[in-house]
């Protein structure tokens, strides 16, 4: 999960992207974020918990978006669906969600995030695609031989049906979607390129993902051209009165 907090006419708002991943994946989102777009507009927030499933994620929904809150974010991305799609009979069907519940936890979460703002961008990114081929190398080198009769714990296929269903439930609650296990599979190569186990993202992996967000941050209004900088240019900082170049901020630089 990720939070993007904008600052716009002297209040700092929010934009969240929520995630369940791996950690490192985590924090270079925050690193495309900060180094790439928002980096004088925008605070990131970023919440990452390795292995979660929709059905899991609910259990911290009022906690990551308390009700009470008085700023809610501006902008959320959900970031859901790889996980749910592990396969029963494998390796990982503990984290397994049939599809009809997936949906349904995607609404229940779309339905609390439009209860906070009914002004919120909210944006439901699908899983990417699957490499058996790479799950099963990963297999193979953390296992060995114990592995080598072992099927990937997910599969391109399947998870292809829960993109589906992400943006059919995308369309029916009329929220903007990215369809990230197409999208990816339209680059020769995808599978080394974009996953270095089969699953998770490498760094051009995550370019895509960060790309694809930029887009429908752009198309919104939400592009950092269209963001004020919290706080002054270096070159518009008065050097001989400094005092009053914050003198609009929210800022006591009195010494």
């Amino acid at each position: 999960m990720y939070f993007t907090r904008l600052l716009l006419k002297n209040e700092r708002k929010h934009s969240v992207v929520w995630r369940f991943n791996n950690g490192a994946i985590v924090r270079k989102w925050l690193g495309f974020f900060t180094r790439q777009s928002l980096f004088s507009q925008a605070d990131v927030i970023v919440r990452g918990y390795c292995g979660y499933n929709t059905r899991w994620a609910l259990f911290l929904l009022n906690h990551i978006f308390p009700l009470e809150s008085r700023k809610p974010p501006v902008a959320t991305t959900i970031f859901f669906g790889a996980n749910d799609a592990a396969l029963i009979g494998r390796t990982n069907e503990r984290q397994h969600i049939p599809i009809p519940e997936y949906k349904q936890n995607l609404q229940k979460i779309v339905n609390h995030l439009k209860s906070r703002s009914s002004t919120m961008l909210i944006v439901l990114i699908t899983p990417p695609p699957v490499c058996e081929e790479g799950r099963r190398a990963l297999a193979i080198s953390l296992y060995g031989d114990n592995a080598s009769n072992k099927l990937s714990e997910r599969t391109n296929e399947a998870t292809g049906e829960y993109a589906k269903a992400c943006i059919e439930t995308a369309k029916e609650m009329g929220v903007p979607y990215i369809d990230l296990w197409s999208k990816m599979q339209e680059t020769d190569g995808w599978k080394k390129k974009f996953l270095w186990d089969g699953l998770h993202l490498t760094v051009d992996g995550n370019a895509v993902v960060y790309q694809e967000v930029i887009k429908v941050f752009n198309e919104a209004g939400l592009s950092a051209d269209n963001m004020p900088f919290d706080f002054p240019d270096y070159t518009e900082i008065d050097h001989k009165n400094p005092e009053t170049s914050f003198q609009q901020n929210v800022c006591d630089a009195s010494l």
